[in-house]
């Protein structure tokens, strides 16, 4: 785990209202595997007073890149970044997805929204790893899909602005249903919903999931416990987000 204060080089759109964030650190951009996030404190001082936890979007030697939408004060502060300002990281945090586990030789990765922000990354190590790639990434309309570093992209929007008119699930059942992959495994990250139904697919169809949840973290490190994840079974009855996350295995939990 570093703690770095880090310029920024860039913000650029990348949607409607999502940006892309790039600045420079060789430590953490050498050293974040994909799922892992990292905690952001936008401004100095106490307002906002909490970090903000992104995923890490891209990476490239001492690049590193976030994706985001302004829905809030720390959010457009970071959409109003300049070359030169400088963000304090805290990470990388969490659990990676298992993307270099044996048993398995399609990756298929499902995003929704947002959820497309540990997918490029992913991507990028899979195919390090030999495996294939199949992505379905969804969004309300075609402005809210941001496909750039996908490999086998399929898309669906709400609205059927873009590709398959329907959810990203309903594409990825379709689609997997009439071409099964070979030996395939699911990664997934986007809203709850989404997931769930990911997940209650997964497991009728026999194919191994993992999810990466998303939400808030204030600390980030199982301090303040207050992204407690409830677990299905008979054991521990709760997992925090931030420290036993944000990929869980989609059987292991309560969606």
């Amino acid at each position: 785990m570093i703690l770095e204060r880090c310029p920024v080089t860039g913000v650029r759109k990348a949607g409607d209202g999502m940006h892309v964030l790039a600045f420079t650190s060789r430590a953490i951009g050498t050293s974040i595997r994909p799922g892992q996030f990292l905690n952001i404190r936008v401004e100095e001082g106490i307002d906002p007073l909490l970090r903000r936890p992104f995923s890490a979007y891209r990476v490239a030697a001492d690049a590193v890149e976030i994706i985001f939408n302004v829905v809030g004060r720390g959010t457009s502060a970071l959409r109003d970044k300049r070359p030169g300002d400088v963000l304090d990281v805290l990470g990388p945090l969490g659990v990676p997805f298992g993307y270099d586990a044996p048993g398995f030789e399609t990756a298929v990765l499902i995003g929704g929204g947002l959820g497309v922000a540990p997918l490029p990354i992913l991507t990028g190590a899979l195919r390090g790893a030999g495996k294939s790639v199949l992505t379905f990434l969804g969004g309300r309309t075609a402005g809210f899909v941001a496909g750039e570093y996908l490999e086998n992209l399929h898309v669906a929007t709400d609205d059927g602005s873009k590709g398959f008119h329907g959810t990203v699930v309903d594409l990825a059942r379709n689609t997997l249903s009439a071409t099964p992959p070979r030996r395939p495994k699911i990664f997934a990250c986007g809203p709850t919903a989404m997931l769930r139904a990911v997940a209650g697919f997964a497991l009728a169809a026999g194919i191994p999931c993992e999810v990466s949840l998303e939400g808030p973290m204030g600390c980030g490190i199982g301090i303040c416990q207050g992204c407690p994840v409830e677990l299905a079974g008979t054991g521990k009855r709760y997992a925090l987000m931030c420290k036993d996350g944000p990929v869980f295995d989609s059987r292991t939990i309560k969606l």
